[in-house]
């Protein structure tokens, strides 16, 4: 009797590494292997690439479903909080160029007409890998590194996207705070960065008096907003410091997420823009400062030095700067009316950051040279910072 073959049924592990066929299979796959990549499961990237695109052409299934997945994703993220910037600035840290271009990419196909430069009649991954020169399997690793990355951030506050200043005068004179804050960031002699930042913060101060005397009057004051402020490693803990000190010279509060990097700064919106310039000059400053003071002496360009080195600007900084806001504020001819309208002011920011953030922890930030302590503070004392206006 003739015995009748019969194919042997598939293993588990050949079901698991069989093709999805439909779309909404594809879809499932990527978005499983981009939950396995956030939980941290080695090589989920590029084990699911190699299944979902083994050949040299991208399945048309795949394609489809990226674009689903991406926007599904995007979407969640960007209503638990994230902006735009917010995006791009983490993925920067956190993945290649390529999956930053990707989630750039999915970004733009969230919001349509802000950035799209593929044909939206046909699936955006081929023309993206095309771009890019990506091989399938490339582009299904980066894309399930975007989506990892993606599934892995926690909810924000709400935050508010800059915007211009209340009135055009603030206009004209952010941009002489500008010109200022790019001298200086110009300047090779910190005796004249400084003094140029101080008289930033100064015209600052007296822009901000002079809005709030006109705001005093509205029916019912604007609300404050907030922002995040991303930061570059090395030494995020000094760096947040600095950027903590010129918030409460601005009449701002600031909170600073290790975790991921950013210091949420709370304040009525055009004392955030003072904010934002004068932390960005101000860390290039100290960058510069610290480098040029450890230059010729390998201790001094130790990660301790460093540490206490923009720990001390910082500390230094902020009296100063804080200095030269009370000094303006004395000096303003309506000093009487104004001290009410700021302590309102105060109030609304201070109450409108209880609400974002309920529960704060506050940390110390350690310092473990005092070579580097001392070096830092003085660099942040060599100027004379209350300087006559001009």
């Amino acid at each position: 009797m003739a015995k009748q073959k019969r194919r042997k049924p598939a293993s588990a592990d050949e079901r698991a590494e069989s093709q999805p066929v439909t779309a909404e299979e594809f879809g499932n796959a990527l978005l499983t292997a981009a939950y396995d990549l956030a939980r941290g499961v080695p090589g989920a990237a590029k084990k699911s690439a190699k299944r979902l695109a083994p050949d040299l052409t991208l399945p048309s299934g795949l394609a489809e479903a990226a674009d689903r997945a991406a926007k599904q994703v995007i979407g969640r993220v960007r209503r638990n909080g994230w902006l735009p910037e917010d995006l791009d600035q983490v993925a920067r840290r956190h993945v290649d160029e390529f999956a930053v271009s990707y989630v750039l990419d999915a970004l733009a196909a969230h919001a349509p007409g802000t950035g799209e430069w593929w044909d939206p009649a046909e699936p955006h991954l081929p023309q993206w890998a095309a771009k890019h020169i990506l091989t399938p399997g490339e582009a299904v690793t980066a894309v399930v590194e975007a989506l990892g990355l993606l599934m892995t951030l926690p909810d924000l506050p709400a935050a508010t996207p800059g915007r211009p200043p209340h009135h055009a005068t603030g206009g004209k004179k952010l941009s002489r705070v500008r010109a200022l804050l790019a001298k200086a960031e110009s300047s090779s002699f910190p005796e004249e960065a400084e003094a140029l930042s101080a008289k930033a913060q100064e015209l600052m101060t007296r822009h901000a008096l002079d809005r709030v005397l006109v705001e005093a009057d509205a029916a019912a004051p604007d609300a404050p907003g907030s922002r995040r402020l991303w930061l570059d490693t090395p030494y995020l803990d000094a760096k947040s410091l600095l950027v903590h000190v010129v918030a409460q010279a601005n009449r701002c509060r600031a909170i600073f997420d290790p975790e991921w990097g950013y210091v949420t700064v709370v304040g009525d919106e055009d004392d955030l823009d003072a904010v934002a310039l004068l932390t960005t000059s101000l860390l290039v400053q100290a960058t510069r400062a610290m480098i040029a003071d450890g230059q010729d002496d390998r201790g001094r360009r130790s990660r301790e030095f460093r540490q206490s080195f923009l720990v001390s600007y910082a500390t230094r900084v902020g009296e100063r700067l804080e200095q030269a806001a009370e000094t303006t504020l004395a000096a303003a001819p309506d000093a009487d009316r104004l001290l009410p309208v700021l302590a309102s002011q105060e109030k609304r920011v201070a109450t409108t950051f209880a609400a974002l953030f309920p529960e704060v922890v506050n940390k110390s930030v350690t310092v473990r040279s005092h070579d580097g302590w001392g070096a830092g503070r003085a660099a942040a004392d060599r100027a004379r910072l209350n300087q006559p206006g001009s």
